[in-house]
């Protein structure tokens, strides 16, 4: 029996040490590092980068060297992005999970920033045939923040309506593909379903109402009551100011509910669907280490022992699904809500406002 305890204890001391190690390399930030050379002849952009994780304080303006495409590639010259929250989660290399699937362990593994974006094609490689010189396109690719963009033809990229400005267009990859997913994949919304949109006035909450509306639903959206016009203005057939009103306590019954906000128990939220109904979450949670995993975790634990689903959402940025919203938009069944502006040069500041919480709809960033 000794020497089984001094095996278990070793084995529990090594796990511990093991645990607390990974705990310190994964919350480890190094030091922000210089810009690298760049060639004399190299062709040169405008761009946010950020070398070091941190507060919007690490963000930099710079120049570094204008992308080529080869092949199957399309080069954009970016008129319109958007900010999103997933651009502060990488920004602060968190939650810290993220730095070990790829963000990058002490330092970012790719100093560019932005995923959204709307502008014009300037160049394709030779492979391309969807898309042309001249051609007002939008998508979703990394490094957004900036004067170009490369993105593969087959990727997130589509036509730009051309009933939407820029600025419009760029606000929807992320956010609407998200608002998307989660109602029709997920959530497996019908004509007639009785949803409800918990963080209406915010980027997927904007989209989210009206996405709901064309297929057929009754949507009731949850918000401030300084939002509350702008969520019906959009499209909600009833609006609820969360600050006088608990959606859970008020007797009402909802076939789905898209939240995004998180600030209310599964089980509060079972009471209020039917019984076939489904709870899709998206993001809402905080925190640097079991955070964002948390409610996840309590919804697999929780849903085989009751008939209602409980469902968790990462978007997948999908080029079909672009066309989708695409062909919303044109027909003028969804608009994106913008919130406010701001140039290149003050992404940090357009980031210190997202992290706040409060926009209403999507915040752009111009480029000239």
């Amino acid at each position: 029996m000794k020497l089984r305890y001094k095996i278990a204890t070793g084995f529990l001391v090594l796990a511990v040490v093991s645990l607390s190690a990974l705990g310190i390399v994964l919350s480890h930030n190094s030091a922000c590092g210089p810009a690298p050379v760049i060639s004399g002849d190299a062709t040169l952009m405008k761009a946010i980068v950020y070398r070091c994780y941190g507060s919007p304080d690490v963000l930099q303006l710079e120049e570094i060297e204008k992308p080529t495409p080869v092949d199957n590639e399309v080069l954009v010259k970016v008129k319109a992005a958007a900010v999103n929250p997933l651009d502060w989660h990488y920004m602060r290399g968190s939650p810290y999970i993220m730095r070990l699937l790829g963000a990058g362990l002490g330092s970012p593994a790719d100093p560019r920033m932005g995923v959204d974006f709307a502008g014009t094609v300037e160049a394709v490689g030779r492979d391309v045939t969807q898309f042309k010189p001249g051609d007002e396109v939008f998508g979703g690719r990394s490094g957004a923040f900036a004067e170009y963009v490369i993105i593969p033809d087959d990727r997130a990229l589509v036509l730009k309506p051309a009933n939407l400005s820029f600025e419009q267009a760029a606000a929807v990859p992320i956010a609407a593909i998200t608002a998307l997913q989660a109602l029709r994949d997920k959530g497996q919304i019908k004509p007639g379903h009785k949803v409800l949109i918990n963080g209406a006035s915010g980027g997927v909450g904007t989209f989210a109402v009206q996405i709901a509306k064309s297929y057929g639903a009754e949507v009731t959206g949850v918000c401030s009551a300084r939002n509350a016009d702008m969520v019906r203005s959009i499209g909600a057939d009833h609006v609820i100011d969360y600050k006088i009103e608990n959606y859970t306590e008020n007797g009402l019954h909802y076939d789905l509910i898209i939240d995004m906000v998180g600030n209310h128990s599964l089980s509060k939220n079972r009471q209020v669907l039917t019984p076939d109904g489904k709870l899709v979450m998206v993001g809402g949670a905080t925190g640097n280490w079991l955070g964002p995993l948390i409610r996840p975790i309590k919804a697999l634990m929780y849903s085989p022992f009751v008939e209602q689903e409980f469902l968790m959402l990462l978007a997948n940025m999908r080029q079909q699904d672009l066309k989708v919203l695409s062909e919303l938009m044109k027909t003028g069944a969804i608009t994106p809500v913008i919130d406010r502006s701001y140039p290149l040069s003050e992404v940090a500041a357009a980031i210190r406002y997202s992290e706040e919480g409060h926009a209403r709809g999507k915040i752009i960033i111009k480029l000239e």
